[in-house]
């Protein structure tokens, strides 16, 4: 079996609050890879770089198995967005800003006036005290992909402004390193169940009868997957091409990135409620795994998804992003040049 070590480390790791298993992830970043453009910097796809941006589709689930406090609180909150809580705070999706701490002001004063449309929080269910709020993963998106344009940018203005080899090379791991991560919180953003406070069982008023089952999330990440069967050989020639995103300018002062990132999340949103009914006929049940055509569907579609929409952001990233100036200028200082 590929992978048998990390599988063997993942078995023994909590499954809770987790989107896809390492392999689910490790897929969402292969097909990414599949989807770019022959003329996409060919250095990605050498073998020990698509091999490590495959690795690296795991590592911020890997941050979350860490003890300490502060990596706890600050990763945990960036791989899921509860849509629903945005309206209970009084928000908009269409004009939450996409800045990450002026969302968290405007969503904490929100919550405060709209008290009364949140439960109370269970303080020995908190300690990493991320139950306050929405969570992050659109800004978390959007602030990796401005950090993949910058490597790219760097990288083009070390190899046409005389940059050492040495230099070239760590600029390309960046963006190798880059690439990986990002891939793993868009990939959670395919997962319908990282867009919404139904994300381990149903919750509040329940009027459809939908499972309660806690154990839904880890269910859908990688039971079903793997006792229906689902693996990325057979997704590989469905792969779409990459298409850069319509980068036009968004409402207001919005950044459109941003936008691009907040809509990807709320079309996923679309689908919790089409899960919990598939899982209410039955059609993710472990008895009729290995033979339900329509929770497969579902669920490599969500893989499929994921895949091209990184994949966007990739090719986008790498497009938008022109030589670093200030780079470059350096770069001529250091040859003697003005």
């Amino acid at each position: 079996m590929r992978h048998l070590p990390q599988l063997i480390l993942l078995a023994v790791l909590p499954l809770a609050a987790r989107a896809w298993d390492y392999e689910g992830h490790r897929t969402v970043n292969d097909l990414a890879l599949a989807s770019l453009p022959a003329d996409f910097p060919a250095f990605v796809r050498e073998p020990a770089n698509a091999e490590r941006i495959a690795f690296l589709s795991g590592e911020p689930d890997r941050w979350r198995n860490a003890p300490d406090l502060p990596i706890k609180h600050f990763n945990s909150i960036d791989h899921y967005f509860d849509l629903e809580q945005l309206g209970e705070a009084g928000l908009d999706a269409a004009t939450v800003s996409p800045l990450r701490y002026q969302f968290a002001a405007d969503f904490a004063a929100g919550r405060a006036a709209h008290a009364d449309n949140f439960p109370a929080i269970d303080p020995a269910k908190n300690t990493d005290h991320t139950r306050e709020w929405a969570g992050f993963l659109p800004w978390a998106i959007a602030e990796q992909y401005g950090k993949l344009k910058s490597a790219f940018s760097y990288l083009k203005a070390f190899e046409e402004g005389g940059g050492t080899v040495d230099e070239i090379a760590n600029a390309k791991g960046n963006i190798v390193y880059i690439m990986g991560v990002m891939g793993h919180y868009v990939g959670d953003g395919a997962q319908p169940l990282h867009t919404t406070k139904h994300h381990n069982g149903w919750v509040g008023a329940n009027p459809k009868e939908y499972t309660k089952w806690p154990g839904l999330h880890s269910w859908i990440d990688s039971g079903f997957i793997n006792k229906s069967g689902i693996n990325e050989a057979a997704l590989l020639p469905r792969v779409k091409p990459a298409e850069p995103l319509s980068l036009a300018a968004a409402p207001g002062s919005r950044d459109a990135v941003f936008t691009a990132a907040i809509n990807y999340v709320a079309e996923q949103h679309q689908l919790v409620e089409p899960l919990y009914a598939l899982e209410k006929s039955g059609a993710l049940k472990a008895e009729v795994a290995a033979t339900s055509v329509e929770g497969r569907v579902f669920l490599e579609e969500r893989l499929l998804t994921g895949g091209r929409m990184l994949g966007s952001f990739w090719l986008t990233a790498w497009r938008q992003a022109a030589p670093d100036t200030y780079l470059r200028a350096q770069l001529l200082k250091r040859q003697g040049t003005k």
